[in-house]
């Protein structure tokens, strides 16, 4: 359009995860799980969602849209800290958006036969009586809907979407999008004051197929329409209907970025002429508005940008958001190649003097927070969010943020969909919990999956974590210094084999070899030919020793193989012992073995550890550490959520350890139950509980560190709970 462009810079550092401006952040104080709604007589694992969510003007009621259940649901948060259920309200198709005005709701719903028959109505709920009043004829299949500012107006995206199975989905498809307009009397529309507003013609991209996306209001009654498919984003007068300006949203050049899903993260690679393709959109005041550069088509810039109404770039926000996430372990790397961290919903709001910017990133699981200095954005800080959100309302009366998680892995025995409940008030962010530094170049190191941890033998605080196969192309080993908070992950070693980055590693297990470097133990897949295999590596990573489990072992395998290893004795007399998670063939039901090796002699042996017993799923063990003549391990089940039983840690004495030969017939150690550290995952940030707690530490001074397990944010939230649970003493 020819129009000048204003790019601002972004003058900080990826690692610059603490607030600027500490005296008042945004931390997580509720989660509620929209299961909660189902009704009574529906199976437990039934799928909900929570994708749009709106608040009622006193702040106190939640309503979200819930897709698969066809409904809409409530939330009480009369009480932030202890939201309740509000049931749902089942309707005629499938909501995909909902807003309040006044004391009433009104959710957009899809009631399409087809592709090529797309329909929708407007349903009208009353907040209070939480039951249909009314319903309009929108003739098309609507996405998003927004209320002005003031009340009088109400606008729904005729998005007609695109069959993607279809010509693989190439736009044009008819029929085209557009956009309603409503007037509204006491939050109720006037089906009969329906305005359609043609978009065709307007974009470069399909002109005659306009596919508009998200709708918001400004004070001046102006509507920001997004035609994301068409990379195109129109303005549009409430009161006469008339497109004011219209605008391409451009294209990016990016650089700095990661677009391989090959197992390891590393920001550099580039990309040209990327589509910014916008999803949601928010004014930021009369003449300003920003958008989340999704991408859904052939584009996805991977970030937000600010647009003056006349289609100035005034902001864009570049591969900041992907380091963002990957500086706190929240980088989806399996599904990074064209959208990166994918950020999809936006909420601007002010509390008290400051305005702020709230971006959703769907892939990473993260509410990002800048604030808006009229220029370019300032990072304020990243909050933990469910998996998938999309949907977010500010209640600034309240102090309140929520997020709307509209994934929900039930099927699969995974997290379910969340709403989640965030207060601004004063001190510190609590999350992250574990960061990383940047590397050299000003990157961020890249880290996730943090599995087996061990303590430096001499200085109290330093710790070191390993990643799991998520990153097989970059087995890593991790430096931490616990002393800090949020804990920092100072130095990334990659695992070598002459020279390259190790192959067939699946690591979950470390200790300090006492010269310096450290054992490793790799859980065996024979499927995927990962073998079982213990590996001692020097300070740089270079594996020095393969250390291969014995044949008679082997014989007896499964895929759930070594979890942990720690390091018992010093010269001739050290020996190794190792947790397998799981019962391998040869092992009565409800015990696992401790293997035990010592390196001098090259000898194998091993006791049974009995498990407890769980209520669903399996019980296993995750991680094994040595300390004054005890054998601290952790057990858990491998349950999520509410479902979450079983999160300890016992001891085993030292005192009489007399592991047998293997093949004979192994004695059964005793256990004593030190802590059940369920709600200190829990509590750490008033989330749900996850599944893998896979490390645990206990430093040169005697204090306890346990990390969770993130799966690399494939299937999971993303978050990393590292826990500095004080000095082991006083842990009973």
């Amino acid at each position: 359009m020819g129009h000048r462009t204003f790019l601002f810079s972004l003058l900080f550092s990826a690692a610059a995860i603490v607030p600027a401006h500490a005296d008042k952040t945004f931390n997580r104080i509720a989660t509620f799980p929209v299961a909660a709604n189902l009704p009574a007589d529906a199976d437990a694992v039934t799928e909900t969602s929570s994708e749009i969510i709106a608040a009622s003007p006193d702040g106190m009621t939640l309503i979200y849209s819930d897709s698969p259940l066809g409904g809409v649901g409530f939330v009480d948060i009369a009480d932030p800290k202890a939201p309740k259920a509000g049931n749902s309200l089942p309707l005629d198709g499938e909501p995909t958006s909902v807003a309040v005005a006044g004391t009433k709701a009104i959710a957009a719903v899809n009631t399409s036969e087809s592709y090529t028959k797309p329909s929708g109505n407007l349903v009208v709920i009353d907040m209070a009586s939480k039951a249909v009043e009314k319903s309009c004829d929108l003739g098309g299949q609507p996405d998003s809907v927004a209320v002005s500012n003031d009340g009088r107006f109400l606008a729904v995206a005729i998005e007609n979407e695109r069959d993607e199975d279809l010509n693989d989905g190439v736009i044009p498809q008819m029929p085209a999008g557009d956009l309603k307009i409503f007037t509204l009397t006491d939050g109720t529309p006037d089906c009969g004051s329906m305005k359609t507003v043609a978009l065709t013609g307007l974009a470069a991209i399909a002109p005659e197929d306009p596919e508009p996306e998200f709708v918001a209001f400004n004070d001046a009654g102006e509507i920001a329409v997004t035609l994301q498919e068409n990379n195109h984003i129109a303005i549009v007068s409430a009161k006469t209907g008339a497109v004011i300006e219209h605008f391409s949203a451009g294209t990016v050049s990016q650089e700095k970025i990661d677009t391989l899903d090959n197992g390891a993260i590393a920001f550099d690679q580039a990309a040209a002429d990327l589509r910014r393709e916008p999803d949601a959109v928010k004014w930021l005041d009369n003449d300003r508005f920003v958008v989340a550069n999704e991408g859904d088509y052939e584009g996805g810039s991977r970030s937000f940008s600010i647009f003056s109404r006349k289609g100035e770039v005034l902001f864009d926000s570049g591969a900041d958001l992907d380091h963002r996430a990957a500086a706190v372990g929240h980088y989806p790397d399996k599904r990074s190649d064209a959208k990166g961290v994918e950020p999809e919903g936006l909420e601007v709001a002010t509390f008290g003097d400051t305005q702020y910017i709230f971006v959703a990133l769907e892939r990473a699981s993260l509410i990002a927070v800048y604030r808006d200095t009229g220029a370019a954005p300032e990072f304020v800080q990243v909050l933990p969010s469910g998996i998938g959100p999309e949907g977010l309302v500010a209640i600034p009366g309240r102090n309140l943020l929520v997020t709307a998680n509209e994934t929900d892995l039930a099927e699969d025995g995974g997290a379910r969909s969340h709403v989640m409940v965030y207060e601004l008030g004063e001190g510190a962010a609590v999350y992250p919990t574990i960061a990383a530094v940047d590397d050299e170049a000003g990157l961020p190191l890249g880290w996730g999956a943090l599995s087996g941890l061990a303590a430096d033998p001499i200085e109290p605080g330093m710790l070191h974590a390993v990643s799991d196969s998520f990153y097989g192309n970059q087995p890593a080993i991790f430096a931490i210094d616990a002393t800090q908070k949020p804990a920092r992950i100072t130095r990334k070693t990659v695992v070598t084999r002459d020279g390259a980055p190790a192959q067939k590693l699946d690591l979950e297990g470390i200790a300090a070899d006492g010269k310096g470097g450290f054992w490793l133990a790799s859980e065996g897949n024979s499927d995927k030919l990962t073998p079982h295999a213990l590996f001692q590596v020097d300070a740089e990573g270079r594996i020095r020793k393969e250390i291969a489990l014995p044949a008679a072992l082997l014989a007896h395998e499964t895929r759930f193989g070594l979890e942990g290893i720690t390091v018992t004795g010093e010269g001739d007399e050290q020996m190794l012992v190792m947790a397998v998670q799981r019962e391998w063939k040869d092992d009565p039901k409800g015990h696992v073995k401790l293997l035990a090796y010592k390196p001098a002699a090259k000898e194998w042996s091993a006791v049974r550890y009995p498990l407890d017993a769980g209520e669903r799923g399996w019980v296993g063990l995750s991680e094994i550490t040595a300390h004054n003549g005890k054998l601290y391990i952790v057990e858990r089940d491998n349950q999520i959520g509410a479902a979450a039983k079983i999160k300890k840690l016992y001891t085993v004495s030292l005192k009489g350890f007399s592991p047998a030969a293997l093949g004979s017939d192994l004695p059964v150690v005793g256990k004593v139950l030190v802590r059940d550290i369920l709600a200190d995952m829990v509590s750490a940030n008033n989330g749900y509980a996850v599944d893998k707690v896979e490390g645990f530490a206990i430093d040169a001074s005697g204090t306890a560190y346990f990390v969770t397990d993130n799966d690399g944010v494939d299937d999971s939230s993303g978050e990393t709970i590292f826990v500095n649970l004080g000095p082991l003493d006083a842990l009973n």
